[in-house]
């Protein structure tokens, strides 16, 4: 007797089976979608006064996620808000999907729908809809080719080349909890696990590492009322994508570092690892936040309509010269170099 479909590996299912199951799930409509999957090609319309915007991201098996902690439903998660985030620094309001997977033929017909729950549960949220991609075969491991498409209202995208001196740095939510959520994943998968992490703590921090939320509102906030001069994603850490904005803009900043946000779940995970929970902030990756630069006359009205809006933010710094460089302010108004120390694919 064969195996039920769902635990049948890919190999017996077949491509265009595989199509078809996404297909099916596909249901909720959008105006701007005039063809989705099932041609050559998918149709989009774009709304008069509006730009294109437009991403991809690339997830590669154990660089990116790793099967021996990640569900097929967190990895597609995961992806999904990876290419949500982009929008979201753009300040654009995210439509469409292609999805392209290369996946071992051992893997089963279950994880395959597993991986596409995962996909669909944040674009389902934000009524985004895969409208195409690709499916191959893969001799070992799993590989991610993710295109986003937005579109943003003329004249109010927001860029990472704005900044002047004189603005005002802020951050959304609280930092450093991803890094901190992986490096608990490693070190219990490890000869040397920690002892006496509470149970609150690790889920807390797990879950923000397996399941950010891209910050769609507060970017589409930020543009459409021209108060962010600049706005990059953190994907690669808060010091790194500093940096990236920094360079754009061309010029330097100072980051008060007892004005980072952090959540108690992170101090109490650095106590007890005797760790510094301040490194994790500033060079911890994947939390998915907005850094962005806002003018000083537009502080305020920034500030307001964000609690109005329960988005949290936090003045973090502020912009000076180019060549000042990017520097960290501790307690006693020592400042010393912050240098880029987030996730780099080729350390020289």
């Amino acid at each position: 007797m064969p195996p039920p479909r769902r635990q049948a590996a890919l190999s017996h299912i077949g491509e265009f089976q595989l199509i078809q199951s996404i297909t099916s799930s596909q249901s909720h409509p959008s105006p701007e979608i005039i063809l989705g999957i099932g041609d050559d090609a998918a149709i989009l319309d774009i709304p008069k006064g509006r730009h294109l915007v437009i991403s991809t991201d690339m997830l590669v098996e154990q660089i990116h996620f790793n099967r021996r902690h990640a569900s097929f439903f967190e990895i597609g998660y995961k992806a999904a808000v990876a290419n949500l985030s982009d929008m979201a620094a753009m300040g654009a309001h995210p439509t469409a999907l292609l999805v392209s997977v290369a996946l071992p033929a051992a893997l089963t017909f279950q994880n395959w729908k597993d991986l596409y729950r995962g996909l669909s549960a944040p674009c389902r949220t934000h009524q985004v809809r895969i409208i195409g991609g690709d499916t191959s075969s893969s001799p070992s491991h799993m590989f991610l080719s993710l295109t986003i498409v937005g579109t943003v209202k003329k004249g109010c995208a927001l860029r990472r080349s704005g900044a002047k001196k004189g603005h005002s740095v802020y951050v959304s939510g609280t930092l450093g909890d991803s890094s901190a959520g992986l490096d608990y994943l490693q070190t219990q998968t490890s000869r040397t696990k920690v002892r006496g992490i509470p149970l609150n703590v690790a889920r807390h921090l797990v879950r923000r590492h397996f399941r950010p939320t891209p910050k769609i509102a507060l970017g589409k906030l930020l543009g459409n009322a021209h108060w962010a001069s600049a706005a990059i994603d953190i994907s690669d850490g808060l010091s790194s994508d500093l940096g990236h904005l920094c360079q754009q803009s061309r010029v330097g900043a100072i980051i008060q570092a007892d004005d980072l946000p952090l959540s108690t779940s992170l101090k109490d995970y650095a106590a007890c690892k005797n760790g510094d929970s301040l490194t994790w902030a500033l060079h911890g990756g994947e939390d998915y936040e907005l850094l962005f630069t806002v003018p000083p006359q537009y502080g305020k009205k920034v500030e307001e309509a964000a609690q109005q809006h329960s988005l949290p933010i936090t003045k973090i710094g502020v912009i000076t010269s180019y060549q000042a460089g990017i520097r960290l302010q501790d307690a006693a108004g020592n400042l010393t170099a912050l240098p880029p120390g987030g996730y780099n694919h080729f350390p020289s």
